[in-house]
């Protein structure tokens, strides 16, 4: 006899009841398959407000403050020649009418939105809370700031790709509501979510999803909002941000606990204490400590005349707390028996802090803060980095600059976008292919790199300069790293500077060649004045018929112009 096992998987009490309420509508049954157990709305961790809170008590902290000014400030640099924080890259060469254009529209861009102000706290904001959301004004393209606690959901549409539809937002203004608010989308009576049509999204506040209706919550189009994140869609949290104050939440805690009980120590060991030994001689257990409460209270009390009784002067008893200004007397013996008063002192370790310096410094580390921007020791940025070739440089500021860099590039994609929707408001017609915004390169260890290249070949440079079986042109683009259009541009500049010297140089030739640079210096001889007859000769020459010079060497040889063998008469 033969059989077969058999295996069914179990199924839980939620997917049961959901297969029969699917069963159940008619409309469901055909599509219930391709049902998407992904979420439509996204509201981030379920204490994502409250760590903006959090973040805020954490930037009072002067250490965490200075580190996130310091990464703001290396990251919004601004360009010296057009004091704006943002360049145009080009990906291919641009026409002198594109370079104005672009950069006539990126002034006006950053004056309306005024981000010569507000680039700075913008990325200070964007790096503090993993978010910064503007709302743009569809007339006049200027960005509005919204609080990150103020967006309390967010709504994608999965069918393409995780597409931000709309943004839920509370506390907006008034003329803002009135331009950009739209209707929040809506689904079924069921609230089923996975259908990807017009209707597959919770109704964000209506009583068919059964979500609670809050009156001042607006939902805004994702086409009017600006959204800057530290997300690249690949965490948890997307698509909202995740702050850089996360990884040092709990060093920041250990911090805060250790910086208190340091406190707390040195408030109640640091001051000294007395010690008070009073000679009760033979006295018995009993009365002997009588006789120290008395001694006790004579000393703790002040004792002041008052007119408060019934008209007759009284002495009333106040506290004395013990001074370092009074005196203390006591009776001795004549043997030297008697009571004594000596001094203990405070805290020996009240300046021992390198615990407290080691949660600092792990603190610092973790936002890749170099120990030479902000030092807490004597001891710190001291390691350095070594490529071999140009020296030097301090190992921390090199992580440092590619760890700005790497913000950069999450933070610019949405301004790259946002400026060049304004460029297509504006009517400018430009490929959006053909060039990028990118914030400032941070001011650090690429800049330091350029200054040791540069200066390791100007010493080579002056070292083979004088050598004379070495041509001058071979040394500056061997060792100068010239090209020959800039070799050509350094003679012209030479030759305006010096034009006296560039005259006696040319030795008074005409024509063409008496306006051309004269690259001597560069290994380059002057024409001279056989060759500037034969090149006359060649311009004179005939063209119908007449008589041909003849360029052909003396020994009867091929001429390398003419290729015809010289007869010699």
């Amino acid at each position: 006899m033969s059989w077969k096992k058999h295996f069914q998987i179990a199924q839980t009490a939620n997917e049961i009841a959901a297969q029969k309420q699917s069963v159940g509508n008619n409309s469901h049954v055909s599509t219930n398959k391709f049902t998407s157990w992904l979420k439509d709305v996204y509201s981030g961790a379920p204490n994502r407000t409250d760590r903006y809170a959090q973040y805020d008590m954490m930037d009072q902290d002067s250490d965490i403050n200075a580190a996130l000014d310091t990464i703001s400030e290396f990251c919004t640099q601004f360009d010296y020649e057009h004091n704006l924080p943002f360049t145009i890259d080009y990906f291919q060469d641009p026409t002198e009418a594109e370079v104005s254009v672009l950069e006539k529209s990126l002034r006006q861009w950053c004056m309306i939105n005024n981000w010569n102000k507000r680039a700075w706290r913008t990325f200070r904001n964007a790096i503090k809370y993993g978010d910064q959301f503007f709302i743009r004004d569809p007339e006049t393209y200027q960005l509005e700031h919204v609080n990150p606690a103020d967006v309390s959901k967010i709504i994608i549409n999965e069918s393409k790709g995780k597409e931000v539809e709309q943004y839920i937002v509370k506390n907006i203004s008034l003329n803002v509501n009135d331009k950009v608010a739209t209707d929040p989308l809506s689904t079924d009576a069921h609230g089923t979510p996975g259908k990807f049509s017009t209707g597959a999204f919770v109704q964000y506040a209506s009583k068919q999803s059964g979500q609670q209706h809050t009156d001042n919550e607006i939902a805004v189009s994702a086409s009017h909002v600006v959204h800057l994140s530290l997300s690249e869609g690949m965490d948890a949290n997307a698509p909202f941000g995740t702050s850089i104050l996360e990884s040092v939440f709990k060093t920041y805690q250990q911090k805060t606990l250790l910086e208190d009980s340091i406190i707390i120590y040195r408030v109640q060991r640091a001051p000294e204490r007395r010690i008070f030994y009073i000679d009760v001689g033979n006295m018995p257990a009993n009365m002997a400590m009588q006789f120290v409460e008395r001694v006790k209270n004579e000393i703790h009390q002040k004792r002041m005349p008052s007119r408060t009784g019934g008209g007759t002067s009284m002495m009333d008893a106040s506290y004395n707390p013990l001074s370092m200004l009074e005196d203390y007397f006591f009776a001795q013996t004549a043997d030297g028996r008697g009571s004594k008063v000596e001094t203990l002192p405070g805290g020996d370790n009240l300046g021992q802090i390198d615990d407290l310096r080691y949660f600092t410094n792990k603190m610092l580390r973790a936002m890749r803060i170099p120990s030479s921007y902000l030092p807490t020791g004597p001891d710190d940025g001291t390691a350095s980095y070594n490529d071999g070739r140009v020296g030097t440089a301090a190992i921390q500021e090199y992580r440092f600059n590619k760890y700005c860099q790497r913000i950069q590039q999450l933070l610019i994609e949405s301004l790259d976008n946002e400026f060049k929707m304004f460029l297509k408001h504006k009517g400018v017609e430009l490929d959006s292919s053909t060039f990028t915004l990118q914030f400032m390169p941070p001011q650090s260890f690429s800049e330091y790199r350029e200054i040791e290249i540069n200066n390791a070949r100007a010493a080579v440079f002056s070292q083979l300069a004088e050598v004379p079986y070495l041509s001058r042109r071979f040394v500056l683009k061997k060792y100068l790293g010239l090209t020959d259009a800039e070799m050509v541009t350094n003679e012209s500049h030479w030759e305006e500077e010096n034009p006296d010297v560039a005259a006696n140089q040319l030795g008074g030739a005409s024509g063409s060649m008496a306006n051309a640079g004269d690259l001597t210096s560069l290994g380059v001889d002057k024409p001279s004045p056989e060759d500037l007859d034969l090149a006359n000769d060649l311009e004179a020459q005939p063209e119908d018929g007449g008589e041909e010079i003849d360029l052909g060497s003396e020994d009867g040889q091929v001429s390398p112009l003419g290729g015809a063998p010289n007869e010699i008469e």
